[in-house]
């Protein structure tokens, strides 16, 4: 096979091989970047792994001052370094990693690699010679099969266990039957591998079109509950007449809803720019809400109640926002991620009880996207595939379509919104201390969020009106001789019927 890559032309690459050749260094691309190629995928990062019989660490620092790239040390004991070159023309990053021989030849260095596919490599300079292929990667690649090298490819790194199945969802390949078996035996060895480690190989997974299969075999194997433990609880919480499963099994049931769902955005524009931005650290959206989707009830099996021979779960979003910020401790995600995944779940219930509304008035649709800010369409995107996996005796066709009607009329105010001038309050703070003598306090919040409501709702339309209606709030709430308050929605009303609760 001819090696034919725009990467193996660029500047860096050629420096590579011309200071290979003036130090006559024993350098092979190896891993990814060949298994790749041979697959035909054409990836959007420029990575590439290099294997050196020696010396990997002073060789990637003498690559990096040529071309003036960034140098790091990844590994001093095990020689390994990074060498990263940002192209000024295409803006595009390139990223070398070099590693000294796991061994005292290439093909022992390739022995202890993790999966078979991963084992191709190809000396430096190339010069037309074939792909090296000493453990039949060529063959699987074919067979679309993940297999490990040897009995001890887990051993060497635990983390390989999720990797494994990173590799089967984004390539759609089967693992191999006795790679599953050593995986069995060798799963509890994956507790004690860093978070940040297990959430970079979940999230590659997240990514993938088809999440939801790839989770589940995770579920059925009790890997997932290493990755995340918070989800143990979740197994065999039965739920009332709304629902046809359990807790866990609504759970994945709303990730494959959720899946299908984006699935069918797919050609609206608007939504797939949402989906796609990125969150924090290469990770996109789209991934943090199909994890919310996989989420959204973890606070149930605690809330978990019996009244008069109905199984509630009042309070589940607020439980389950507390409990997501223990999965998000454990997993090293962003504040921006923690945050998203608060909002999603905590708010998770707001479209249903819009819905259960016979007039959506626009002080509920003013309060539902103040409450939920950027995510209020995550929110909504999680709604939907709640409701739809949720078939219980007590679920009507009816019920169903106005809960999309609504969520869907949101989503396209969410658009407009986007593209509208921002909303611009009519008074502050500084406005109630000196128009109306008042304190500052916690009251301030109050009444500016009632006169916002009253604004987005058209009753007030004047900076005169909006003082004279916090005026009259203040006044209201002297006579009574009780803090103003503004009526709000998203907790649980009295005596609610809805899906989520009960």
């Amino acid at each position: 096979m001819v090696l034919n890559h725009p990467i193996f032309k660029s500047k860096p690459f050629l420096t590579l091989v011309s200071l290979a050749k003036e130090e006559k260094k024993e350098i092979y691309l190896v891993g990814g970047f060949l298994r790749d190629f041979v697959l035909g995928l054409e990836k959007e990062s420029l990575d590439l792994d290099f294997s050196v019989s020696r010396g990997a660490i002073d060789f990637g620092r003498r690559l990096a001052n040529k071309l003036k790239a960034g140098f790091v040390i990844l590994d001093r004991e095990n020689g390994c370094s990074r060498v990263v070159f940002k192209d000024k023309k295409s803006n595009r990053t390139m990223t070398f990693d070099f590693v000294d021989f796991r061994g005292a030849t290439l093909k022992e260095d390739l022995l202890k690699r993790d999966f078979t596919i991963n084992t191709l490599a190809a000396k430096i300079p190339f010069d037309d010679q074939p792909l090296i292929d000493c453990c039949g990667a060529c063959s699987d690649l074919k067979k679309r099969i993940v297999r490990h090298v040897g009995v001890h490819s887990f051993d060497d790194d635990a983390l390989r266990i999720l990797r494994a199945f990173s590799l089967s969802a984004i390539h759609k390949f089967r693992i191999f039957q006795k790679t599953l078996e050593l995986i069995k035996k060798k799963k509890e060895s994956l507790r004690p591998v860093a978070g940040e480690r297990m959430r970079d190989e979940l999230f590659k997974i997240l990514n993938v079109d088809r999440a939801w299969s790839t989770i589940t075999l995770l579920d059925e194997l009790h890997i997932l509950e290493i990755v995340i433990p918070q989800v143990r609880i979740m197994h065999q919480v039965r739920q009332g007449a709304y629902h046809h499963l359990d807790v866990w099994g609504h759970s994945l049931e709303t990730l494959k809803k959720i899946e299908e769902l984006i699935d069918k955005l797919k050609n609206d524009k608007d939504i797939v720019k949402y989906l796609d931005e990125e969150m924090s650290g290469g990770r996109k959206r789209r991934q943090l809400i199909k994890m919310a989707a996989l989420l959204h009830d973890i606070g149930k099996p605690q809330a978990y109640e019996v009244k008069a021979g109905k199984t509630m779960f009042h309070g589940h979003e607020r439980i389950g926002r507390i409990i997501c910020d223990e999965v998000v401790d454990k997993l090293k995600l962003s504040t921006r991620e923690k945050f998203a995944l608060d909002t999603i779940i905590f708010w998770h219930l707001r479209p249903g009880y819009l819905a259960d509304n016979k007039i959506l008035s626009a002080r509920a649709i003013h309060r539902y996207f103040r409450d939920t800010k950027e995510e209020a369409l995550s929110v909504l995107l999680v709604s939907i595939a709640d409701q739809r996996a949720t078939r219980g005796p007590m679920a009507t066709a009816e019920s169903r379509l106005r809960h999309e009607h609504v969520s869907f009329s949101l989503i396209k105010k969410y658009f407009e919104m986007l593209k509208a001038k921002p909303f611009k309050r009519l008074i502050n703070g500084n406005d109630l201390i000196k128009k109306l003598k008042l304190p500052p306090g916690p009251l301030f919040s109050t009444l500016l969020n009632s006169v916002e409501e009253a604004q987005a709702a058209g009753e007030v339309t004047s900076k005169t009106e909006a003082l004279a209606l916090a005026k009259k709030l203040v006044e209201e709430g002297k006579a009574k001789g009780q803090k103003v308050s503004a009526k709000r929605s998203g907790a649980s009303p009295k005596g609610t019927t809805s899906q989520d609760t009960s």
